[in-house]
């Protein structure tokens, strides 16, 4: 089996683990079976079709160029001299943003996964190693691609600012993912213990939204800690500053560097290194208990099933073939009920919600007046609703009962488009369709009755990215791919073209509005293309 240089480093480290009462050979010994099993290819199970054969698993190493080149904005905030107060609240608020977003998104699966018990607890591994087995899995891969991002901004500083900085900043980034780490933990288990069964599932997506969006709106607080007069930045101490976490990890090296010897400052500093290690240390004692809560997850409950009533209504309305409303009705009824797409799609859905607001928020914070706001083109944030398809796309392919997916070989299909075609229906209808509506109410009362004809050309936009989307990714049943963190990042390149298409469109739209009675044309148009696109993509009959 494969020996991993990782391991190696614990190896180190093992007498730590064994006082916190692990055992440490099995726990070496998970670990090596799961990261060798992340780096090695699985075939699917229509390994025989076009679009599916040899999809590797990989690892996520594999599209780390990607992050590394997103980590390079961090270098103009590590070579700033003085100031260290907003330069590392800064990077800190961009590294945490983006840290939590993939923990939540990418990882809590993996934290809520049960599939482990089958095997391992017939054998002798008791809890609390098994979930230290988890919560490392994940850290490892949140530490690669932390240090992924943060790799060229701690080299520069190394050579820019000095061994204290790069040190400091080093610790700081390491402590930073296991609060994040262990907070996210933390939060699951006080969940788990007050709720159970179907409850429960529902309530932790609903946790992904709430944690998604206060992060988001988190980060926003940290360019509002500082007072910009005559070009200059001041920092203004105050109590509620205590609870933003990126403020802590930028206090030390204005504390060491900045010469800033302020009680508030050393009171942070103390906390950046006792609040992780106090919340590690809580979190390890309550191991066993996280584990025997995960097993409520397991139960199930007749009140949270659904009747498919709607699902049918619907799948008459949008769908014309017989298999087309079938598809349509099992990805209704799949994205209700399959848990690891629910926790993956909708904090993204949270995300899309709460960022075009943000950025309305921020325009007009740096001082436009509420009056001049609604007669810009400030509307066009609402194009930020195209991000859940993003997502909730490239999730439909995956489902931990794939192993199911041999029914697709015994079902007569006379072609894959009314698969594809009700499946992508049932995810706009069930998903983007409600985005859209609650947004566009916001909309209307921030802007005015102007914009309903701007409305009637986004959407057919945001129908048109929808398709978009799903011609980017290479061809998948739905629900018929085991999920693996690894795998997801291999599609990482692709999310980045389809932002930059729908900024394409959004940009369109403004170009559009400029022209006088120009979107009464563009909406018309856009309907039309649909109608072709739709038409070429999912063919009613194919040859």
């Amino acid at each position: 089996m494969t020996e991993f240089y990782v391991l190696k480093l614990l190896d180190r480290l093992q007498g730590i683990f064994r006082r916190a009462g692990v055992n440490y050979p099995v726990l070496r010994s998970i670990l090596q079976v799961k990261l060798t099993m992340d780096s090695r290819r699985t075939p699917t199970v229509l390994a025989g079709q076009k679009d599916a054969k040899e999809t590797a698993e990989g690892s996520p190493l594999r599209i780390q160029w990607i992050y590394l080149l997103l980590g390079l904005m961090l270098i103009l905030f590590v070579v700033q001299d003085g100031n260290y107060m907003y330069s590392m609240s800064i990077t800190f608020g961009i590294l945490m943003f983006m840290i939590s977003t993939t923990l939540i998104s990418d990882f809590s699966s993996v934290m809520l996964d049960l599939r482990d018990k089958n095997i391992l607890f017939s054998k002798p591994v008791d809890r609390r190693t098994l979930n230290m087995a988890k919560s490392l899995h994940i850290f490892i891969y949140l530490l690669t691609l932390t240090l992924t991002v943060t790799g060229p901004s701690l080299i520069v500083s190394l050579f820019k600012q000095g061994p204290t900085f790069f040190f400091i900043y080093a610790a700081a980034v390491i402590l930073m993912d296991c609060l994040i780490l262990v907070f996210t933990a933390l939060v699951y288990l006080l969940i788990l213990r007050i709720f159970d069964g179907e409850k429960l599932k529902d309530l932790i997506n609903y946790v992904q939204i709430i944690l998604s969006i206060g992060i988001a709106v988190g980060y926003q607080l940290i360019a509002r800690l500082f007072n910009v007069a005559d070009l200059t930045l001041s920092y203004e101490p105050a109590w509620w500053q205590y609870l933003i976490a990126p403020v802590w990890f930028a206090s030390p090296f204005e504390l060491l560097l900045g010469g800033n010897r302020s009680a508030g400052l050393v009171v942070m500093s103390v906390m950046v290194l006792i609040i992780p290690l106090l919340l590690l240390a809580v979190y390890i004692r309550l191991m066993p208990l996280f584990e025997r809560s995960l097993q409520k997850l397991s139960e199930e409950n007749a009140g949270g099933r659904d009747s498919g009533r709607l699902a049918r209504r619907l799948s008459e309305l949008v769908c014309g073939s017989r298999e087309e409303k079938l598809f349509f009705r099992f990805t209704w009824s799949m994205m209700r009920n399959e848990r690891d797409f629910k926790l993956k799609v909708y904090p993204t859905f949270g995300l899309s919600m709460v960022l075009p607001f943000i950025f309305i928020f921020n325009i007009l914070w740096s001082g436009g007046g509420l009056e001049s706001f609604r007669s810009s083109s400030g509307f066009l944030f609402i194009y930020f609703c195209g991000l859940l398809m993003m997502t909730a796309v490239q999730m439909l392919r995956y489902s931990t009962s794939y192993k199911a997916a041999w029914i697709y070989k015994a079902i007569p299909l006379p072609g894959m488009s009314p698969v594809y075609s009700g499946m992508l229906k049932a995810v706009i209808l069930r998903l983007l369709l409600p985005l859209f509506i609650i947004e566009s109410v916001i909309f209307l009362w921030l802007f005015g009755s102007r914009l309903f004809p701007h409305l009637l050309a986004v959407l057919p936009a945001l129908l048109l990215y929808s398709v978009i989307c799903f011609r980017l990714l290479p061809k998948s049943l739905p629900f018929s791919e085991q999920y693996s963190a690894a795998r997801q990042k291999e599609f990482t390149g692709t999310a980045f073209v389809q932002m930059f298409i729908l900024m394409g469109l959004g940009g369109l739209h403004y170009v559009i509005s400029l022209i006088p009675y120009g979107i009464y044309i563009y909406a018309p148009v856009l309907v039309t293309v649909n109608w072709w696109v739709w038409r070429i993509s999912f063919p009613r009959t194919e040859l």
